[in-house]
């Protein structure tokens, strides 16, 4: 543990929740997420807010791509009522995924960006636990998480806990000891007429990871966000009917320097990424940005778990917005009471059993992939993050994500077609 820091050390600010008209999950009650630090531990039930669940099947991120994929298949078939009305016309498909772009961020500073404040569309929600290995691999699939099993950033494998980014346990190289196409059997980009062109940063290519989430593509890497676009303008003029891209630095310095300046920079830097890959498009081509997953700003507040709560904790797994308690045979019923009592105030509390049940990943997930997840779940619903001693690089992120309010939930998607 670390004793310097204790319990309550919450950003002093309050986090601003506000509505989004396309996604109806919990809007009313999201109002009280305003609520930072106040209130005591084992507040009421009824105080807290109520989490924006994933809109599978519908305005969410598992529909993004089979509803692009079969728009090209079948250009005469009507679109969902989330997707922008310029797919109707689209001869090519450019999806460029901006890691970390939150609907809500954007629309706060729709000023600094009006390339993306331009585009025609809404708002999505992303998905349980809203982080990039969950979110990324939905996208790519079409499959909620409790199918595809990548079920957060860290996960639990055989008593140890993998990290899925990196693909390692106790930092070390696990694609040996956990083959990728097993981990997550399902093939990205379904109904794709042949390999999906995937333009990504050059050091993302030989990863457990993209293996995990992309498998059989065509990788295309770029060593500089100019690359990016050199890498779509070819690809479209050689007729790629679909190309996907991904594009990393908000991510990057949002969890590395927070939503302030150094983000706002950034934003106007991606808008022009943005604006340059529209100028490559070739006519009957559409653009399509989303993203994986928004952000909140938590700082340095840190919950550490207690000696009441780590007494019966045998694991911990997940992320610092969506931490998995692993608990002792037997005591999952007390842990979720205690936890409740102590951190009611500041996260939902859940057992693993009603998360499945309230529909948190989509679905029943096989044993395989439920053996992944802890006991009990703890989701700040304010801007604080619950500390992994085993994972105390975490504490180096100032913004993060994982949870499920408005800021990390709602991502957008937006369309232009070249003039």
């Amino acid at each position: 543990m670390l004793p310097a820091l204790t319990r309550g050390e919450r950003l002093p600010a309050p986090c601003r929740v506000v509505g989004c008209g396309p996604v109806n999950d919990g809007a009313e009650a999201q109002v009280a997420a305003a609520r930072t630090g106040a209130g005591t531990a084992g507040a009421a039930s009824t105080a807290q807010p109520e989490p924006l669940l994933p809109d599978f099947g519908g305005a969410c991120l598992d529909a993004v791509v089979p509803t692009l994929l079969g728009q090209l298949r079948q250009p005469a078939q009507a679109l969902p009522a989330w997707a922008p009305a310029l797919l109707a016309d689209a001869r090519q498909i450019v999806l460029l995924v901006i890691d970390g772009l939150g609907a809500e961020q954007l629309r706060e500073r729709a000023a600094l960006a009006p390339v993306l404040t331009g585009g025609s569309g809404g708002a999505l929600t992303s998905v349980a636990p809203s982080t990039t290995a969950c979110a990324l691999t939905t996208l790519a699939t079409g499959k909620v998480p409790a199918d595809h099993g990548v079920v957060g950033y860290r996960v639990a494998l055989d008593g140890d806990v993998m990290n899925v980014l990196q693909w390692s346990i106790d930092g070390r190289d696990a694609r040996m000891r956990v083959p990728a196409h097993e981990f997550q059997p399902f093939p990205s980009f379904p109904g794709a007429p042949g390999p999906v062109p995937v333009v990504t940063r050059h050091d993302y290519g030989p990863t457990g990871f993209t293996a995990a989430h992309l498998g059989s593509v065509d990788l295309h890497r770029w060593h500089t966000p100019a690359g990016l676009v050199t890498a779509v303008r070819r690809l479209t003029a050689e007729g790629s009917p679909f190309v996907y891209a991904y594009y990393e630095g908000i991510d990057k310095v949002a969890h590395a320097q927070g939503l302030g300046e150094y983000y706002d920079d950034e934003l106007r830097a991606a808008d022009r990424i943005v604006a340059d890959v529209l100028e490559v498009l070739p006519p009957g081509a559409v653009l399509v940005v989303t993203a994986d997953h928004g952000q909140i700003d938590v700082g340095g507040s840190v919950e550490v778990l207690g000696p009441e709560i780590m007494d019966d904790v045998t694991l911990i797994s997940g992320e610092g917005r969506f931490r998995w308690l692993h608990v002792r045979e037997g005591a999952t019923a007390d842990m979720t009471q205690a936890a409740g009592e102590r951190y009611g105030d500041i996260a939902w509390v859940r057992a693993k059993e009603q998360v499945i049940d309230d529909g948190w990943l989509g679905g029943v997930p096989r044993p395989a992939v439920a053996a992944r997840l802890g006991d009990v779940a703890l989701v700040p619903f304010t801007p604080t993050a619950f500390l992994d001693p085993a994972d105390t690089g975490e504490l180096r992120l100032r913004a993060r994500h994982g949870s499920l309010t408005r800021d990390e939930m709602l991502v957008p998607l937006l369309a232009w077609a070249p003039s």
